[in-house]
């Protein structure tokens, strides 16, 4: 069992019946009789027609002659075609290695990982190849990454166009260039842009390709406020105007504010998504042009634990100090029927 990590094991609804279960073994075991035993007409639509990103009870393991680090621990992820999502997590917490995977940099140990309806555990070298080439744009932080030094901004944003053999190139790279606000700068090379201006021509190659989906690496990272405010906005207009996928990777909450699905990564797995109660478009759309949305307000969004598909899940930090508990303490969970709730007290109170 993880540090902070508790489980709870109850009852499992099937959809026509409930059972209650004496260990986690039995729960997975009658979950996974029950998924195989479908009949056609009680099969779930297929996952390509809703999900761009689906992972389940993801591992990944980085052994050494000397050393085993569990970077994944059974992360479970779904993410919508057409959605913008932020990760957040501290340093360690899985965030990294979940999007070189995501991006086709590195492959898992165990589990499952759909991407555009492509099972990337059973890829070869050139399905790698072909995904990272025509499914996949990268915005990493570290422009050097991004960029050529010694090539235009325009010539940046025709490279992997001319990669794959693309026609009307120049007309593309134009395009995209003018998408990101620099039309004015399309012969300029990396060390007469500012750290903003290198970003967008990264997210300008990123999209060269049409991409289905776009992963973000701290784009917003080493740049200041208001540049971060202006990155931030062209990814959410993309992911309006073009229904690209996004998956932003940070680690900063302040992104919650503007952004309507954050999941929170901690030791390897999701423990949390904070979620916006109505989307910033709903309240911009009824508010019109009079004022802007309040995103400071502390009632705009709400914190909620994710329960794994063990049944599994992660009681925030704050709770367990309060509890007086650590990692490896044994707590007792009891159900209130009448209100619904889990309560959980610490063991001998």
């Amino acid at each position: 069992m993880l540090a902070d990590d508790f489980t709870l094991n109850g009852t499992v609804d099937n959809g026509n019946s409930d059972r209650n279960f004496d260990n986690q073994t039995e729960v997975e075991n009658y979950v996974d009789l029950s998924e195989n035993n479908l009949s056609d007409d009680e099969t779930v639509p297929s996952e390509n027609d809703k999900y761009m990103i689906r992972c389940e009870n993801l591992v990944k393991i980085y052994k050494t002659s000397e050393v085993e680090v569990v970077a994944l621990q059974g992360l479970d992820l779904d993410v919508e075609k057409g959605e913008l999502v932020g990760i957040v997590g501290n340093s360690g917490s899985g965030k990294s290695t979940l999007l070189n995977m995501l991006g086709g940099l590195d492959k898992p140990s165990a589990g499952k990982l759909i991407v555009d309806g492509k099972n990337l555990l059973k890829f070869s070298d050139k399905d790698y190849m072909d995904y990272k080439r025509n499914t996949v744009g990268f915005v990493w932080q570290n422009n050097a990454r991004n960029l050529i030094p010694y090539l235009t901004a325009l010539q940046n944003v025709e490279m992997p166009m001319l990669l794959k053999g693309s026609k009307k190139r120049r007309e593309r790279a134009l395009e995209l260039l003018d998408k990101v606000g620099l039309s004015h700068r399309v012969n300029s090379k990396l060390d007469q842009l500012s750290g903003g201006e290198q970003q967008r021509v990264a997210i300008a190659i990123a999209l060269a390709n049409n991409p289905k989906l776009i992963l973000a690496d701290e784009p917003t990272g080493a740049v200041d406020t208001k540049t971060s405010e202006m990155i931030l906005n062209i990814f959410k207009n993309l992911n309006k105007t073009e229904g690209i996928t996004i998956v932003i990777v940070t680690h900063d909450l302040k992104l919650a504010k503007h952004i309507d699905r954050v999941v929170a990564i901690r030791d390897g797995r999701t423990s949390s998504e904070i979620i916006r109660k109505r989307s910033m478009a709903e309240e911009l759309g009824e508010l019109g042009d009079i004022v802007n949305a309040d995103e400071d307000s502390e009632d705009s969004h709400e914190e909620l634990i994710v329960l794994d598909r063990s049944g599994r899940l992660q009681i925030p930090k704050d709770y367990i100090k309060a509890l007086g508990i650590k990692g490896g303490d044994k707590v007792k969970a009891e159900l209130d029927e009448k209100t619904g709730k889990i309560e959980i007290f610490k063991s001998g109170s």
